[in-house]
C-alpha cells in the first residue's frame, strides 16, 4: 500500500552523534535515498534575504530551543516534494525532535508520506561534546560553543528521548552505538 509515496527514516541522536555523517555515507551507497538535515534546512531558511522567520530561527538555536514544527514540518514538506520523483527513501536528520514536532508531521506530512523506522545514534556526552568543539573551529555554526551545546544536550535529554521511546512502543526503533569509528558504525546501519 506504501509502495507509491516516499518512505522516510528519522535520524535521531544528541548533537554531534553522527547523525549527518552517517546519512551521507548511506545516500552515497544508495541512490534512492535523500538525505534531509531539519537543521540545514532551518539554517538555509534563516539565511534567505527578507526571511520573517529568520531571526527567529536564529534566537531559538542559539538558546538550543526547539523550533516551532509548523516552520520545520513545512520546510520538510517542501523539500520532499522537491525531491519525490528521484528518490524513494527519505532520511530526516535531526527530526522529531519532541512528541509536538510528532504531532506536526501527521498533521503536515503524514498523508503523503510513509514513516518506515526511526535509527537512533546513541553517543556519550563527552564524545558529542568534543565532537562539536571541533567541528565549531571550522563549521561557523551560532550553536556549535560550550554553552549552546550544554543547553542543547539537556533539550535533547528532555525533549527528545520521550520520541525516542515512542517509537520503541511501535517496535519502529533501532539503536546504533555511534561512540565508534565512523566506519564500524556504518557497518551496523547498512
Amino acid at each position: 500500500a506504501h509502495s507509491d509515496i516516499p518512505h522516510v527514516i528519522f535520524i535521531l541522536g544528541g548533537p554531534g552523534s553522527g547523525k549527518g555523517t552517517q546519512c551521507e555515507k548511506l545516500c552515497a551507497e544508495f541512490r534512492r535515498a535523500k538525505h534531509l538535515s531539519a537543521g540545514d534546512l532551518l539554517r538555509a531558511e534563516r539565511n534567505k534575504k527578507g526571511s520573517e522567520q529568520g531571526e527567529m530561527i536564529n534566537r531559538y538555536m542559539q538558546e538550543g530551543k526547539i523550533i516551532p514544527v509548523e516552520v520545520t514540518a513545512t520546510l520538510l514538506r517542501n523539500a520532499i516534494e522537491r525531491h519525490m520523483r528521484r528518490y524513494d527513501v527519505f532520511l530526516i536528520d535531526g527530526f522529531p525532535r519532541d512528541t509536538n514536532n510528532v504531532k506536526g508531521w501527521d498533521r503536515i506530512c503524514g498523508k503523503m508520506t510513509h514513516v518506515e523506522l526511526m535509527i537512533m545514534f546513541e553517543c556519550s556526552e563527552e564524545v558529542m561534546t568534543q565532537r562539536l568543539l571541533r567541528r565549531g573551529q571550522t563549521s561557523g555554526r551560532v550553536d556549535d560553543n560550550m554553552k549552546s551545546i550544554k543547553k542543547r544536550l539537556r533539550t535533547y535529554i528532555s525533549d527528545t528521548m520521550p520520541v525516542v521511546k515512542m517509537f520503541g512502543r511501535m517496535s519502529k526503533l533501532r539503536c546504533i552505538d555511534s561512540d565508534r569509528p565512523i566506519n564500524q558504525v556504518y557497518a551496523e546501519v547498512r
